[in-house]
Parts: C-alpha cells; structure tokens; sequence
C-alpha cells in the first residue's frame, strides 16, 4: 500500500526540480553524448513520419501525465532542429507548471500569458537563446485561466505569427489527463508527440491520452519512450514509436 505513496513523491520531485532550474539539455551540453544521438534520431523519426502531411510546422509535445519528460524531450528535440540549421521556436505553452524560462535562464516576466492578454506582442517577447537557431517565448507569469486563454483568437493570432517567422515551432504542453489545455491546442498544431516513461507511464494513461488525442482529431506522430537506467539522469535512453502499443 505505501508504493503509491513513494511513486508520488518521487514525481513530484523531479517536476519541482525542473520547475526550478530547468531541465537538462544534452544536446547542447554534450552533442556527441549518446543520448544526443538518440535526439536525433527522435526528430528524424517525427520528420518521417509528417512526410504523408500536408504541413508539419507546429510540433506540440504532450505526456499523459506530470513528470513523464515532455519538457525536456521537446527542448532537446528543438535543440537538434536548430543544429540542423533550422529557425526554431521553443513556446511554452503548459502555463501551469512552465519550465522553458529556467532551463534557459531567462525571467519569464513576459511571455504567452502577456501576449494573450493583450499587453505585449510576440515580437515584443521573443528571446534568443545560447543556442544558436533556437528562440523562446517563455509562459509568462501563471494565470488563473490557463484553458480560456489558449483556446482564444490570440493564440491563433501568435501561431500564425510565428508560422511566418520560424521553419519549426515546438510546443511543450501540459499532460493530456491532467488538463483540458491540450484538446484546445489540437486544431491549431499539425503534429503531436506522446512522451511516456517506462516504468512510470500506466498503460491505461497511455491508453486514455491516445484516445483523447484522437478525438480532438490530433495527428499522432508517435511516441517516445523514456528509459531510466540505474545511473540516473544521464542514463536515460529514448526510444522512438507509432502508437501506444510499440516501443523501440
């Protein structure tokens, strides 16, 4: 009975933690890591298979639910976009538990809450990052309505902006069980990717997250794997699959 218990706390640690300084970005750090490599292979994976689409600009990555390593999978896949010489925009769209700003050090005063809300425009809070090829636009300070914003015209209004001024634009949102945030973001992306962890992710939460996505009418691109080795953090492997029932 105590093991729910432990599962828990452990989840909600690693979410304070990259809460709190970000999550960690080994494509940058050390781009010939393994893991790097996996990246890679990640984002050509998610480049396959958009082939069949008419457009693939807006990427949103999602899990199903909190501390499954969507935010550092989206931000490392955005790196290896950018190393491959494409203009890339990180957006962090899960207002609720945002990490983008700490992962790249930036205050996150403004962001897409302002923008929603009307007080700044995009190119108002744009920001480069250290990596190059790579902007953010940051959450901007926590809102009470987090779903009601990002289903408005403005939110549109800034995709489409950032459509004309980015070859990639790469969302990291919140977990599909958890919120409704990602059902009103379907329409306005062209692909999503599930994150799960192995060992962490139930498959009925899999299950459930998939059918969701489906009914939004979302084009799943895949999914990627997280696989924890006993060396911690850096043993993560990532593995790269089509739907909730393949894993590589």
């Amino acid at each position: 009975m105590n093991w729910p218990f432990k599962f828990g706390f452990k989840r909600n640690q690693e979410d304070q933690e990259s809460q709190k300084n970000g999550v960690m970005l080994v494509t940058y750090a050390e781009p010939k890591h393994v893991i790097s490599e996996q990246y890679r292979t990640v984002r050509t994976n998610i480049e396959f298979a958009s082939a069949a689409l008419d457009k693939c600009q807006v990427v949103m990555f999602t899990s199903s639910t909190m501390s499954e390593g969507k935010s550092t999978v989206s931000a490392n896949v955005a790196v290896t976009w950018a190393q491959a010489g494409k203009k890339v925009l990180l957006i962090d769209a899960d207002l609720r538990r945002p990490t983008v700003h700490a992962t790249f050090r930036k205050l996150n005063l403004d962001g897409v809450t302002t923008i929603l809300t009307g007080k700044t425009k995009p190119s108002e809070v744009v920001e480069e990052t250290f990596v190059d090829n790579l902007s953010i636009i940051s959450s901007g300070p926590i809102p009470p309505n987090p779903s009601e914003l990002l289903n408005s015209k403005r939110m549109g209004d800034l995709l489409n902006w950032a459509r004309e001024n980015f070859d990639i634009i790469v969302l990291d949102a919140p977990p599909v069980l958890a919120v409704s945030d990602v059902q009103v973001l379907v329409p306005r992306t062209d692909g999503v990717v599930i994150v799960s962890n192995l060992g962490k992710t139930l498959k009925g939460d899999l299950q459930r997250t998939v059918e969701v996505l489906k009914l939004a009418k979302a084009h799943i691109l895949g999914s990627v794997e997280r696989v924890r080795s006993r060396h911690g953090d850096r043993g993560y492997g990532y593995g790269y699959g089509y739907g909730y029932q393949s894993n590589v």
